[in-house]
């Protein structure tokens, strides 16, 4: 009894290497598959960032506090429409100053045009009409005296003393012209037409200073971005934010260096954006990159494409999915993009033989996301090796765990 206790054991050990033994040199499982056909769509997936196709920022052109804001952000404006106002209280003070100062420069300026003040210019003028009429009086005395020197019923005296007085009356005149030229003098002209443009010139200033307490729309567009409150303080060149039209937007996509010979104008373009799941939008590839850039650890052609935007639910500077639509091959003969496998540098397949897999090199042609197509090399009723945890050899026996079919 003892001894058949000792024997169980042994006979136990002894069926569980023979187990291992056979499961360890039985052949590999491996599930195959079998090419199918179907309308094979070739693309390259990538991503990208949304900009604007017509764009303004806008900015402040004076100093002052924000007094109100007339938009929110994101809403769509007209060209010229109100966005921000300043606080424009000392400007419109400058303006009204220079505003009086403009009319006082006028009034001066009326007044030597005239002639200078009426009053006085009236007094001079009727005191050199006296003057002359006197002149004219002392005239005929002269020519009357001077015939009766001639005839000795007059002195030589009275004539000299009647010349003396013309002569001290034509000076009289003489002093009254020009005291009354005195009245207005170029000087005086210069010097108010200096004191209305420094007043215009000031009140223009304080115009144009309200005016651009004003801050107005450059373009019509959505106002994406807005970067300022009621009550912040900007000074001349401030960013205040970025008005666009979104209806359309581009989006540079960034594209593969090895992608890019697959890659045209006009070829279709579809964009998603993960914060809106089960959203597309489409468009066309724009314009081709005329030179390959550094991005993080890739190089790439910046690729620009035109999108329809009508909802306007793509905003500026998101980063968005893109899938550039380069082909589409229809009946194509595919397999699965994982069945491909490097051999000696082929392409190829491994495919049931018997209860073998045997080496078929093929040519590939367009793929997509999942397949890829088989243009020589098989003939779509080969059974495919999937991929195994074990490298697999031409002439390998195998197990056949699954067919699936097209």
């Amino acid at each position: 009894m003892k001894r058949l206790l000792w024997l169980f054991p042994l006979a136990v050990l002894g069926g569980l290497a023979y187990w291992g033994y056979k499961v360890k040199s039985a052949p590999p499982q491996v599930a195959f598959t079998k090419a199918n056909r179907q309308n094979l769509v070739s693309s390259v997936l990538t991503n990208g960032k949304v900009e604007p196709l017509e764009w303004a920022a806008v900015r402040a052109g004076r100093e002052g506090a924000v007094i109100r804001l007339a938009v929110d952000k994101g809403q769509t404006v007209s060209q010229g429409a109100i966005l921000v106002e300043l606080d424009a209280t000392e400007a419109r003070n400058e303006l009204a100053a220079a505003e009086a100062r403009i009319a006082q420069a006028k009034a001066e300026l009326d007044v030597l045009r005239s002639g200078g003040r009426a009053r006085e210019i009236a007094e001079l003028n009727g005191a050199i009409e006296r003057a002359r009429v006197d002149l004219v009086i002392l005239q005929r005395q002269i020519d009357s005296l001077a015939r009766l020197v001639e005839k000795k019923a007059a002195t030589r005296r009275e004539l000299e003393d009647a010349i003396e007085r013309k002569e001290k009356t034509e000076t009289e005149i003489r002093t009254l012209e020009k005291r009354r030229s005195a009245l207005v003098s170029q000087p005086d002209y210069a010097i108010a037409e200096a004191r209305l443009r420094d007043a215009e010139i000031a009140g223009n200033a304080a115009r144009r200073r309200i005016e651009m307490s004003v801050i107005r729309a450059p373009i019509p567009g959505a106002l994406y971005q807005l970067d300022i409150r009621t009550g912040a303080y900007l000074r001349p060149g401030d960013l205040i934010g970025q008005i666009g039209r979104l209806d359309r937007v581009r989006v540079q996509v960034y594209v593969d260096e090895p992608e890019l010979g697959s890659i045209r104008k006009g070829l279709p373009v579809t964009i998603t954006w993960d914060a809106l799941a089960g959203k597309q939008w489409a468009g066309v590839v724009e314009r081709l990159p005329a030179q390959i850039v550094a991005l993080n650890s890739r190089q790439v052609g910046e690729v620009t494409c035109i999108i329809e935007n009508t909802d306007r639910l793509l905003i500026p500077q998101t980063n968005v999915n893109a899938e550039i639509r380069t082909s589409v091959v229809e009946n194509a003969l595919t397999i699965p993009k994982e069945v491909l496998r490097r051999e000696r540098e082929e392409t190829g397949v491994f495919v049931l033989h018997g209860d073998a897999v045997a080496w078929r090199a093929i040519r590939t042609g367009a793929a997509s996301i999942t397949h890829v197509e088989v243009r020589e090399g098989l003939n779509g009723e080969e059974q495919i090796a999937l991929p195994t945890d074990l490298p697999l050899k031409n002439g390998m026996r195998v197990r056949v765990i699954l067919k699936s079919g097209s």
